[in-house]
C-alpha cells in the first residue's frame, strides 16, 4: 500500500493513502485519549465527548447540517485506549471535510446547555444500555472484578451514572484542552485526493491551530492476579449466562496475534471448537462466544455463554476449562491452525478494500506505531506457531488467572 506521511509543526500526524477507485474521500482522526485516561471519580468523559464533539464547535454551531449539505456522513467511536471521528465526503467538496475536523478540534462551542443536553443524551444511554437491558450491567461487574488498579476497570460509557450527571462546565473544558489536541492526535486521509491536495488543505485548516500541553499518562499497570476471583449475581433476565475472563497481554505485544488465533479456534465459526463441541455435539450452551479485548494496556480473553435448559453453570463451566485445558496440554494440528490463518488473511484484505477501512486502519497503526504496520498484519499472523499457542496458553488457562461471574436467572 502506497503510504505518505507528514508531521505538521503543531504536531498532527497525516498519514495518506490515494484511491482513484472512488468518488470519495474520508477523513479519519483518532485522539489519543480513552477512558483510561479518566479520573476514578468522573468517568464517561471520553463518550460524553464523542457526543460533544457533534454539539457545535466555536465558529460552526451546527457540524452535521454542512456536512450533510456537501452529501457526507460521519460517525464517532470511544472505547477504553481512543476516540475516533470519521467522514466521508464526494471528492468535490472535500474541503468541507477540512473544515468541519479543524474546527472543532481547535474548539468546541461550549456552553451549559449544549452540555445539558448531550449529558441527558449519554445518561439515556446509559440507561438504556446499562441498566433497563439483560445483562447490561456486565462490563459494569466483570471488569472491577478483574482490574483492581488499572482504569480499565470501568466501561467507556463510565463507572457511574452520577459520574456524568454531576459533570461542570469547567471540568469538561479541562478535559477538551487536556486531549483534544493537535500534537496528541492522528489525521488519515485515503480516498479520491492527491497527496499534493491533502498537505495543502490540512496545512491550510489544522496548521493555525496550537499545540496544547497535553497531559502526561500515568497509569498504575495492574499487578498478576495469584488467585481465582468469582461473582454470582441475580438479575430479571430470560436464561442463566456464564461469563469467564483471563488476562493476557497488551495490543502491541507479539503474543497479541497467539491470543487472537486462539479465541478464533475456540469460537469462530461453526467448525470452531466452543460451537461445534459444547453447542452442537453436546447441547450444553445455547450459546457461546470467546474474544479478546485487544487493548493497549494488557487485556482481557473472554468467554460469554448461555447454558441450555437443565444445565447448570457449574457444568457449564467445567466443560469450557475442559477445552482450554486441552489447549494447554496438546498442539494444535496444522490443518486447524491454517484455517483460522486463512480466515484471518481474508478478513484483512478484504478489510482494506474499502477506502473508509482503510482510513480508519492507517490512523490506528500510526498512533500505536506507525501506519506501514497495516501492510504487516497478515505476516504477523502468518507467523504464529502451534507451540507458540502452547506456551501462551499454558500460563492463561489457569484456575488463579481467571475471573468467573455466574449470572442467575431470578426466581
Amino acid at each position: 500500500m502506497k503510504i505518505n506521511k507528514k508531521t505538521l509543526d503543531n504536531g498532527l500526524r497525516l498519514v495518506h493513502n490515494e484511491d482513484t477507485s472512488t468518488q470519495m474521500v474520508a477523513l479519519n482522526i483518532v485522539y489519543d485519549v480513552g477512558a483510561r485516561d479518566e479520573h476514578p471519580e468522573h468517568t464517561g468523559f471520553a463518550h460524553l465527548f464523542e457526543h460533544l464533539m457533534f454539539g457545535g464547535s466555536v465558529h460552526i454551531p451546527d457540524y452535521d447540517a454542512p456536512l450533510q449539505l456537501a452529501g457526507g456522513e460521519n460517525n464517532a467511536w470511544t472505547n477504553n485506549d481512543v476516540t475516533n471521528y470519521y467522514l466521508t465526503v464526494p471528492k468535490s467538496n472535500v474541503e468541507i471535510g477540512f473544515w468541519l475536523e479543524s474546527d472543532r478540534m481547535l474548539e468546541l462551542a461550549f456552553s451549559e446547555q449544549s452540555l445539558d443536553v448531550q449529558r441527558g443524551v449519554v445518561m439515556e444511554e446509559f440507561k438504556q444500555r446499562c441498566l433497563n437491558q439483560p445483562y447490561g450491567d456486565i462490563g459494569h461487574l466483570l471488569r472491577p472484578l478483574a482490574y483492581k488498579v488499572h482504569s480499565y476497570r470501568w466501561p467507556t460509557i463510565g463507572k457511574d451514572l452520577s459520574h456524568i450527571a454531576n459533570a461542570t462546565l469547567d471540568e469538561v473544558k479541562s478535559f477538551f484542552f487536556r486531549h483534544y489536541a493537535p500534537n496528541n492526535a492522528v489525521l488519515a486521509v485515503t480516498g479520491n485526493i492527491s497527496w499534493t491536495e491533502t498537505v495543502r488543505l490540512t496545512e491550510k485548516w489544522f496548521g493555525p491551530i496550537p499545540q496544547r500541553e497535553v497531559a502526561v499518562r500515568k497509569l498504575v499497570q495492574e499487578p498478576v492476579q495469584t488467585e481465582e476471583r468469582r461473582q454470582t449475581v441475580e438479575r430479571k433476565v430470560p436464561l442463566d449466562a456464564l461469563f469467564m475472563a483471563y488476562h493476557m497481554c497488551s495490543r502491541e505485544n507479539i503474543d497479541y496475534y497467539a491470543f487472537d488465533i486462539l479465541s478464533d479456534i475456540l469460537s469462530n465459526g461453526r467448525s470452531s471448537r466452543l460451537t461445534q463441541r459444547l453447542v452442537q455435539e453436546k447441547k450444553l450452551f445455547s450459546s457461546l462466544d470467546a474474544y479478546i479485548s485487544g487493548t493497549r494496556d494488557a487485556g482481557l480473553l473472554q468467554i460469554s455463554g448461555k447454558p441450555s435448559a437443565g444445565i447448570s453453570l457449574e457444568q457449564a463451566e467445567a466443560a469450557v476449562r475442559k477445552e482450554l485445558d486441552e489447549l494447554k496440554n496438546s498442539f494444535v494440528k496444522a490443518q486447524e491452525l491454517e484455517k483460522v490463518k486463512n480466515k484471518f488473511e481474508s478478513t484483512q484484505i478484504f478489510g482494506n478494500i474499502n477506502y473508509l477501512n482503510v482510513a480508519t486502519n492507517l490512523a490506528w497503526f500510526e498512533l500505536t506505531g506507525q501506519a506501514e504496520d497495516i501492510d504487516r498484519e497478515v505476516e504477523k499472523y502468518r507467523s504464529v506457531t502451534a507451540e507458540q499457542l502452547h506456551d501462551v496458553a499454558e500460563p492463561t488457562f489457569r484456575e488463579e488467572n481467571s475471573v468467573v461471574l455466574y449470572y442467575k436467572k431470578q426466581n
